[in-house]
């Protein structure tokens, strides 16, 4: 049965793989983007589908739409974008989730928030299960996203306890792949267009803190397995890779898979920078039947092709 979906955030990096895959399933989906990190040459290459469909429109505004499904991406997700506008971006978590969630409780569709690893703050468990509450500080730089992101998973649950919202959170780690931003700060694009530029590889302390990758289409299978859970699983569930890698151990990596003549450089460490990050994704393992499958070097490799494209 053909469903109709909406995507916020659907023009972004993880969005526009949202949005194909669900497509290739046989759904109507409607994609909703502002276009501040977003881009439309993401999705672009899908709007001859009838079915699909760009509204260029900003969460903190409510929007009226009949589906059945939401799937509630919108929000900037690298520190270079989120710190760009800090009040924007934790008015996107809160607002957008309460017009949301409010659009949910309207049309009775089924809701998926983006939460994200970084509720877990810098870590004091490892790794960590969705049971652990996280170290996060509240008045620092990264706390627009990281409290955004909070706020509304506290959203979530309690449009789910006091109005019976059908919800679903994730909570991603770490994602690369093709269609990420090459300027938007992640290791991951650094490292690979610093390296194809024959750039130094800036890591940050002694890069030693660790990592763990996951490839965007394990992200999105993990996400519409969630979604296709029944009404009585809501999450958080952990969305993520568990392979665990220090950040020096991929920057030599990504100079071994491009070839590059890059050296490795060191920056001091940014203020409340995780030292650790690892996901216990045992619950998605029990719940979901989900772990993910494409190897670290698989995963690159096709990352790099995609970036020796873009960044012509």
């Amino acid at each position: 049965m053909k469903k109709r979906i909406l995507v916020t955030g659907g023009a972004g990096f993880v969005g526009s793989h949202l949005c194909e895959r669900l497509l290739s399933e046989g759904n109507e989906v409607y994609c909703l983007d502002n276009y501040f990190t977003g881009q439309k040459q993401n999705v672009v290459h899908l709007t001859s589908n009838p079915y699909f469909e760009i509204i260029r429109h900003d969460v903190i505004n409510p929007f009226l739409i009949e589906v059945d499904e939401i799937y509630n991406l919108a929000c900037p997700a690298s520190p270079v974008h989120y710190q760009y506008n800090p009040i924007k971006t934790i008015k996107t978590s809160v607002m957008g989730a309460i017009n949301m969630l409010g659009l949910a409780k309207r049309v009775n569709a089924k809701i998926l928030q983006a939460s994200t690893s970084e509720v877990y703050g810098n870590p004091m468990v490892h790794p960590q299960p969705e049971s652990y509450w996280g170290n996060v500080n509240p008045i620092g730089e990264r706390s627009c996203y990281d409290e955004g992101k909070r706020a509304a998973e506290t959203l979530f649950r309690d449009y789910h306890a006091q109005n019976d919202v059908k919800i679903k959170i994730v909570r991603i780690f770490n994602t690369y792949g093709p269609r990420m931003h090459p300027n938007d700060g992640r290791v991951v694009s650094n490292f690979i267009v610093q390296a194809l530029q024959n750039h130094d590889i800036t890591v940050y302390g002694q890069g030693d803190q660790t990592r763990s990758f996951q490839y965007v289409d394990d992200l999105v299978d993990g996400m519409i397995k969630t979604m296709n859970t029944d009404d009585s699983f809501t999450g958080p569930v952990n969305i993520g890779n568990p392979g665990e890698f220090t950040i020096l151990e991929l920057a030599e990596k990504v100079i071994e898979l491009t070839g590059s003549k890059s050296k490795i450089v060191y920056q001091p460490l940014p203020s409340d920078d995780p030292l650790m990050r690892k996901p216990d994704i045992s619950l998605a393992k029990k719940a979901l039947d989900w772990e993910p499958t494409i190897k670290l070097e698989d995963g690159l490799t096709k990352t790099i092709a995609f970036f020796k494209d873009a960044i012509k």
